[in-house]
């Protein structure tokens, strides 16, 4: 509890789950389904349409990983707040203030409203009627995108130095069609999208392996269209390292009402297909040890 006047402490930004028996080379990290929509976030667009913009339920979907032998990371925070998967620079003008001193280098994604700090959700609808100031963005950056960045780059140095890989799986959710905000306004997606950023970010070995076990499952898989793999596949798959990054959209239509936004009775179903996929990655880490 802070004293009157003085600012509470931020929330934990980042959980870290490690498993209880046998371990493995194997890391999960879901960084865009937090939940937590800190006090000063004060935005104008309606929580629906932010609670929209989470990955929303994917860190429930694999919460047995760490029983299969894989440490489970997850943002705590909502990505709208600030993104994990976006550099620190990829700041998008149209909220910086007029004191903002820092070198910005904005992508495609901010030019789309969708950068380190969201200015637009859903179909193009504003989150904030002010500026942004200059300590909020600082706060947000060191408050939670290092110490999300600062966990996950910890755990796959302490596995990679352990057994000399690790397999890392960054898992995300999609809309079934491409929105305004989306690379593929529009398209219809299949049940799974593989980012393996054109196969640079991982073991070919490792993308195969995963797209043969999910279409064994019945799902439909697609490769880096539209989604190849942002920052966090950049910067964290180095195959050459031992460090194999791969990411894997899950489409929102399987598990979750566009309306409601809940679970559907198809969640209960994935899930259970998620830990037998779990489990099948797991026998693949332990094989490549050997």
């Amino acid at each position: 509890m802070s004293r009157q006047g003085e600012p509470e402490d931020p929330p934990q930004a980042v959980s870290v789950r490690r498993p209880d028996g046998e371990e493995l080379p194997l890391l999960y990290d879901s960084p865009h389904s937090g939940r937590v929509y800190p006090e000063d976030f004060l935005p104008a667009a309606e929580m629906r349409l932010l609670l929209g913009g989470e990955d929303r339920f994917v860190d429930d979907l694999v919460i047995d990983a760490p029983s299969h032998g894989a440490t489970l990371i997850k943002a705590l925070f909502a990505r709208t707040y600030i993104d994990p998967n976006r550099t620190p620079d990829d700041l998008d003008p149209h909220l910086l203030p007029e004191d903002w001193a820092e070198e910005t280098a904005p992508s495609v994604n901010s030019e789309r409203g969708v950068g380190l700090i969201f200015r637009l959700i859903g179909d193009a609808v504003p989150i904030y009627d002010r500026l942004l100031s200059a300590d909020e963005i600082r706060h947000r950056i060191d408050a939670y995108w290092r110490p999300y960045h600062a966990a996950l780059e910890d755990e796959m140095a302490r596995l990679t130095e352990r057994f000399g890989e690790v397999l890392h799986i960054n898992w995300h959710s999609m809309q079934p069609v491409g929105n305004a905000l989306a690379p593929d306004p529009g398209q219809k997606r299949p049940d799974f999208v593989l980012g393996d950023l054109y196969g640079t970010s991982c073991d070919p070995a490792l993308t195969r392996f995963v797209a043969d076990h999910l279409s064994a499952l019945g799902y439909s898989v697609g490769l880096n269209d539209p989604y190849k793999g942002a920052l966090i596949v950049e910067r964290y798959g180095k195959p050459e390292e031992g460090r194999h990054t791969l990411q894997i959209e899950i489409n929102r239509a399987l598990y979750m009402d566009h309306g409601t936004l809940d679970r559907t009775g198809g969640f209960a179903d994935l899930k259970d297909d998620l830990s037998t996929f779990t489990d099948e990655l797991a026998g693949f880490a332990r094989a490549r040890l050997n």
